[in-house]
């Protein structure tokens, strides 16, 4: 029968941290000492008495630690007997086991090649940092604001925003008749508040369409360049994506005709080309309804930045030219803030319910409280006029990037033409590599976004996303500043190699 040990033999418990959770610390030293062989299967542990005196702890701390590594199965107790390390152990403790590495350089292969997939879908879609030029950082002070503020303390001390059970995947019902009467007034969408899906974003909606309309392999289209979470999404979903190329009229639809006239549906960003900026011309429009009513395809609408047009109306969705044929996406981050995680889905109504399925296996449904705030702030008038409050400063904003811009930009670069959203697209000389660029920026104070990685093709132009909501106009000025320096110094590194 092995022998008791002194505590001073279990070199793992000499080291137990007492300014924390004692109890913790001990229960894993214990399941270390147990690992590695510092205690062995069948040894008899100290008694709870004599273990608290020489640790200098409390007793009734060692006999919840027993009773917690019984419970796991690390020790057994029996009366008489005492408290011995368990004999069922034998096979995986008798040889001390190495601790496991962090997979790296070469054994990073060992990871399963989705996590590999998807750790560099991480990566991609990591935000920047909120420093000039981020893209989607709001204004600062303007949302939430004072009304916001004031509804979310009505709405969490009503009993109402905090049920006790699953609710509607569907979403809050008097949140989804506000976003039916918002889109229809100001985005000439046809919709009843049952087509209406809420949804945590954008991302979320293009996950669930396509969980909703493709099957692995389908065909679709897809703008080149897109949206990188468009393009993770349609690669986690295993289906053939075709690139249909932009030019000034947006998706060059009889291009895509051309590849793959059977595709199963079209992802499209037609009222402010996501990352270019042009919308998508009413000839191509009527064409790519032609052919969806044609192939019986779908349309899956993303009206990215659609409310902020700065010069005339927003152009109307494609939703409302055949309802019956697209799936429209919404989102509230541009326009209120990207950490309220509300957005909408609205679905032909044959879809609808497929869609709360969908939404229902992710996560059964969005925070209740928010969707009750987000509905009083429609329902009360407050988000019309936020919109135009926003769409006045930004559209200052834009013109002090523009204008700083056009007096300081080095020779080849140029500004691509665009009347809104809260970025805007510097073209870059041929030969810069704006993947390095933008990192040197980011190190500079500069979080530009490089467009290359967005195409398909790896003979792709260069060129960088500035982002200009969340910044006041002398920090945009002083960033262009910044900015300028970066360029001149690396086109004329391409100049000396040329």
């Amino acid at each position: 029968m092995p022998k008791r040990r002194s505590t001073i033999e279990i070199p793992s418990l000499n080291a137990i941290d007492r300014t924390v959770n004692v109890g913790r610390h001990l229960a894993q030293a214990l399941r270390s000492a147990i690992s590695r062989g510092e205690l062995r299967p069948g040894e008899r542990l100290p008694s709870t008495r004599s273990l608290a005196v020489s640790l200098k702890i409390a007793r009734g701390t060692v006999v919840d630690v027993f009773d917690q590594l019984t419970a796991e199965g690390y020790l057994e107790a029996k009366i008489g007997a005492g408290t011995r390390v368990a004999a069922a152990l034998t096979d995986t403790t008798t040889t001390p086991l190495p601790a496991p590495a962090m997979p790296s350089g070469a054994d990073a292969i060992d990871l399963p090649s989705p996590a590999v997939r998807l750790i560099a879908i991480a990566r991609a879609l990591t935000p920047h940092p909120p420093i000039p030029f981020a893209i989607a950082v709001p204004a600062a002070g303007i949302a939430p604001d004072d009304n916001w503020r004031r509804l979310g303390n009505r709405v969490r001390t009503s009993k109402q925003a905090a049920p006790a059970s699953y609710q509607d995947p569907m979403g809050l019902f008097e949140l989804r008749v506000a976003i039916a009467e918002h889109v229809r007034r100001a985005r000439a969408v046809r919709c009843e508040p049952e087509q209406v899906i809420i949804t945590s974003g954008t991302q979320q909606g293009l996950y669930m369409a396509g969980r909703v309309l493709l099957s692995r392999d389908d065909p679709v289209w897809a703008e080149d360049p897109a949206y990188p979470g468009l393009t993770a999404v349609l690669d986690d979903l295993g289906v053939k994506t075709h690139r249909i190329p932009v030019d000034a009229q947006g998706m060059n639809v009889e291009r895509g005709f051309e590849l793959c006239p059977q595709a199963r549906a079209a992802f499209v960003t037609p009222s402010h080309q996501y990352p270019v900026g042009m919308p998508l011309s009413m000839a191509r429009r009527n064409a790519l309804i032609a052919w969806a009513d044609r192939n019986r395809a779908w349309i899956v609408e993303d009206d990215y930045d659609s409310e902020l047009r700065y010069a005339g109306h927003p152009f109307p969705s494609m939703q409302g030219l055949r309802p019956s044929r697209v799936v429209y996406l919404g989102t509230f981050s541009k326009v209120l803030f990207p950490s309220l995680r509300l957005g909408y889905v609205i679905a032909p109504p044959p879809l609808a319910e497929a869609f709360a399925g969908a939404r229902a296996i992710l996560d059964r449904h969005a925070p209740t409280a928010e969707q009750h705030v987000l509905a009083a702030y429609m329902r009360e008038g407050y988000f019309e006029a936020h919109i135009r409050r926003i769409r006045g400063l930004y559209a200052e904003r834009r013109a002090v990037l523009l204008a700083t811009l056009e007096r300081a930009l080095p020779d080849g670069c140029r500004i691509q033409p665009s009347d809104q959203g809260m970025h805007i697209l510097l073209w870059l000389p041929e030969g810069i590599d704006d993947v390095k660029l933008a990192a040197r920026a980011l190190s500079a104070g500069l979080a530009v976004r490089a467009i290359s990685p967005m195409y398909a093709a790896q003979a792709a132009p260069p060129g960088l996303m500035l982002g200009f909501g969340g910044f006041l106009p002398e920090h945009l000025q002083a960033a262009v500043g910044k900015l300028v320096k970066l360029l001149e110094l690396q086109i004329s590194g391409v100049e000396v190699q040329r």
